[in-house]
C-alpha cells in the first residue's frame, strides 16, 4: 500500500507547486553536476595537462567566433594586434650553431705540430714550412679542490720570566674555534640557497671529494652563517622599508623537527620585494603562521604601495598604515584560464568558453600594452597607461558588468568573475604610478626555489633524510 508521501496531489495549485519544487531540485543538481565535471577537468588538467597559462591566439580567435551574436569590442582595438610595433626593436632570428666560448675565460695554448718524418711532401720530399694556425676551443673544467690550511702559530716565551708567554694570533675566522674557512663556508651557501642542492646532496658531494662531513655539522655552519649577514639583513631591511612600493607574498613551509609543533604541521616563508629599482631587495622571514600578525610586524614603519594577492590576512597592516593596496592581474588571469579549461567538456555550447576567452582576450590587450612600455620611462609608462590602458579597463568592467549574475558564482567562470569584481579597484591601481606593475609575478618567481623543494620533498622516490636539515638552516 502507498503511503501519502507518495501519493500525486490532485489539486492543480499543490501539482504545480510540486512541478516547481521539482525543477529548482533539477537545475541545483544541473549546477552541481557542472561542476563535480568542472573539478574533475580540472583535476586532470593539473595531474597530466600543460601547467603553462600560455593559450594560442589562433585559440582564443576560434571560440570568440562562435559568438557571433556579440561583437566583441577588442577585435577592433588598434592595440589588440600581434603585430610589433615600429617603434620596437625588430627580433632577430638566433644563429644557429655552436655557441662561442666566454672570452673573459683564461686560455691555455696547446701547440700541435707534425713530427719531423711527416714534416715532408709526399711528392718531392722537400721540409714543409709553417703556413697558417686553425684554432679549436675546448671547455675544461677542472673538479673542485679540497685543501687543509695550515696555521703555524709561533710561540714566544721570555728569558727572564719563566711564565710570560705569547702565541701570534690567528686571524678574524667567520666562525670562531670552527675549522671552515670563508671560502668553505661560501661554497656551502652557493650550492645550498643558489643551486638549491639540500644539505644530504652536499655532504654526499665531500664525500666524493674525499672530506666527509657529517651534515649536523654543515647544519650549524648554515646557523653560524645566518648569524653574520644579520647586519646586512638589517641594512636591506631599513632599504626595503624606506621605499614607498612593496610586494609581499607567503608560502607553506613544512619543517620536522620544531618545537610545538607536529610534523605534518604546516609554518610559511614570507617574501618581502622592493627598494629602488636600481638596487632592488629581496627579504625572506620564516613564520610558524600565516596570521595577521605577521605583515603587520614585518611592515612596521611603512607607508606607500604594497602589492598582494587576494589574502585578506594583509587587510590589517593596510587599514593600519593606510597603505594603498595593489592587486594581481595575473591571478585574475589565472583564474579565468582555468575556466576555460574546465568548459570544454561541459560546455558544448561554448558560451561559457567564449566569455572566459573573452576576459583572456582583453587580459592579452593589458599585458601587450605593458611589453610595449617597459623600455618607457615611469613618467611615459604612466602617461601610455592611460590613454591605452584604462579604455581596455574600462570595457572590461562593462563587459564584467553585464555577465556578472548570468554565470553560476560556484562555477569556475563565475569564481573568476566574482574575483575580478572583488578585486577590480586593486586590479586597476597600477594605471595611476608608472613604478607599479601590473601583476606579482616577481615576487612568485622569487618564492618559486621553496615549492620547487616543496615538491622534490614530496616525491616518492626521493629520500626523505633529507628533509632533516630543514630544523634550522633553510629560513636562515
Amino acid at each position: 500500500m502507498k503511503s501519502d508521501s507518495d501519493s500525486i496531489p490532485t489539486d492543480i495549485n499543490e501539482l504545480t507547486s510540486l512541478v516547481k519544487e521539482l525543477r529548482e531540485q533539477v537545475t541545483h543538481q544541473s549546477l552541481f553536476i557542472d561542476q563535480l565535471l568542472e573539478q574533475i577537468k580540472l583535476a586532470r588538467h593539473h595531474r597530466f595537462g600543460v601547467r603553462s597559462e600560455h593559450i594560442s591566439p589562433d585559440q582564443l580567435r576560434l571560440l570568440l567566433e562562435d559568438n557571433s551574436k556579440e561583437k566583441n569590442p577588442v577585435d577592433d582595438d588598434p592595440d589588440d594586434s600581434d603585430e610589433v610595433p615600429p617603434s620596437l626593436p625588430s627580433t632577430k632570428p638566433k644563429k644557429r650553431g655552436r655557441r662561442k666560448l666566454p672570452d673573459h675565460l683564461p686560455r691555455v695554448d696547446v701547440e700541435h705540430t707534425l713530427d719531423e718524418g711527416a714534416c715532408q711532401c709526399e711528392h718531392c720530399h722537400c721540409d714543409m714550412e709553417p703556413l697558417s694556425q686553425k684554432i679549436t676551443e675546448q671547455l675544461d673544467i677542472t673538479p673542485v679542490q679540497v685543501r687543509v690550511i695550515r696555521h703555524h702559530r709561533q710561540t714566544y716565551r721570555c728569558p727572564e720570566c719563566d711564565d710570560a708567554l705569547v702565541t701570534a694570533p690567528m686571524p678574524a675566522q667567520p666562525i670562531p674555534k670552527g675549522n671552515a674557512t670563508a671560502a668553505t663556508l661560501v661554497f656551502l651557501i652557493i650550492a645550498k640557497y643558489l643551486d638549491g642542492l639540500p644539505l644530504f646532496r652536499i655532504e654526499r658531494h665531500l664525500k666524493r671529494l674525499g672530506c666527509p662531513i657529517p651534515r649536523a655539522t654543515l647544519a650549524n655552519w648554515m646557523i653560524h652563517c645566518g648569524q653574520l649577514v644579520q647586519p646586512l639583513i638589517n641594512l636591506m631591511t631599513e632599504q626595503l622599508l624606506s621605499y614607498d612600493i612593496i610586494a609581499m607574498d607567503e608560502s607553506r613551509f613544512q619543517v620536522l623537527n620544531e618545537e610545538g609543533k607536529s610534523a605534518q604541521s604546516q609554518s610559511y616563508i614570507w617574501v618581502q620585494r622592493g627598494g629602488p629599482p636600481d638596487s632592488p631587495v629581496v627579504l625572506y622571514h620564516y613564520d610558524p603562521s600565516r596570521s595577521q600578525e605577521v605583515p603587520l610586524r614585518l611592515l612596521d614603519g611603512f607607508s606607500g604601495y604594497l602589492q598582494t594577492d587576494a589574502y585578506e590576512g594583509y587587510g590589517a597592516v593596510c587599514r593600519k598604515h593606510s597603505l594603498v593596496s595593489v592587486g594581481c592581474m595575473a591571478h585574475s588571469r589565472r583564474k579565468f584560464d582555468e575556466a576555460l579549461k574546465a568548459q570544454s567538456v561541459v560546455d558544448p555550447n561554448r558560451q561559457k568558453s567564449t566569455l572566459a576567452a573573452t576576459a583572456i582576450k582583453k587580459i592579452q590587450t593589458l599585458y601587450r600594452i605593458e611589453r610595449e612600455t617597459k623600455h618607457l620611462s615611469d613618467e611615459q609608462r604612466q602617461q601610455v597607461r592611460q590613454s591605452r590602458s584604462v579604455p581596455v579597463l574600462n570595457e572590461l568592467r562593462h563587459w564584467l558588468d553585464e555577465h556578472l549574475f548570468l554565470v553560476p558564482p560556484k562555477s569556475a567562470l563565475g569564481k573568476a568573475m566574482h574575483y575580478m569584481d572583488k578585486q577590480w579597484d586593486k586590479l586597476t591601481v597600477y594605471t595611476e604610478d608608472g613604478r607599479l606593475r601590473i601583476d606579482n609575478n616577481l615576487t612568485e618567481n622569487a618564492i618559486r626555489p621553496f615549492v620547487i623543494g616543496r615538491k622534490y620533498d614530496k616525491h616518492p622516490t626521493m629520500p626523505r633524510s633529507h628533509s632533516n636539515d630543514t630544523d634550522s638552516s633553510r629560513f636562515i
